[in-house]
């Protein structure tokens, strides 16, 4: 009999996780967990240090770093010897930052230049804010998670990694 369950859009599903307290990397690498295999607790764990631009130092996006590595589990190399294959995902890695740079319109993938340019205080470090219904409405991290989310599932629906 074939499986006829219908996966949420990956952006929808990935703004939902953060929603529910998900850090940035979490919600979208769980938005591909029909993908991964990985149950969600291994799979928040794997990618929990990447929120907030990497434990809050507001470095690399969390978004993006939770599709760059649902991207490798997916489709990179693991053979050291693999030059080929090393050069592809390197190529598919920027592929994959540029889309994400011009559907948010910003032209970067640091977490403090995406806060600053939504005026959301992007310094380093310190507790992680309450998630109250302000600090959602303030914040572009649900949005990033969806874009970031949509972004690779269409990558992968073209190197055909997914079916469409």
């Amino acid at each position: 009999m074939e499986n006829t369950t219908q996966v949420p859009p990956r952006g929808e599903s990935a703004m939902a996780y953060f929603k529910q307290g998900y850090n940035c990397a979490q919600a979208v690498f769980l938005a591909f967990g029909d993908l991964t295999g990985m149950d969600n607790a291994t799979a928040a764990r794997l990618v929990s240090s990447f929120g907030g631009g990497m434990g809050r130092m507001r470095e690399v996006c969390g978004a993006v770093s939770g599709a760059l590595a649902v991207l490798g589990l997916l489709n990179g190399y693991d053979d050291p010897a693999d030059g080929a294959g090393k050069s592809r995902h390197y190529e598919d890695v920027r592929a994959f930052a540029e889309r994400f740079k011009q559907q948010t319109g910003s032209g970067t993938i640091i977490c403090r230049e995406l806060l600053d340019g939504a005026r959301v205080n992007s310094e380093a470090g310190g507790e992680p804010e309450a998630r109250t219904p302000t600090y959602y409405q303030k914040r572009p991290c649900g949005e990033l998670c969806a874009i970031a989310a949509d972004v690779l599932d269409a990558m992968l629906r073209e190197r055909g990694v997914m079916a469409d």
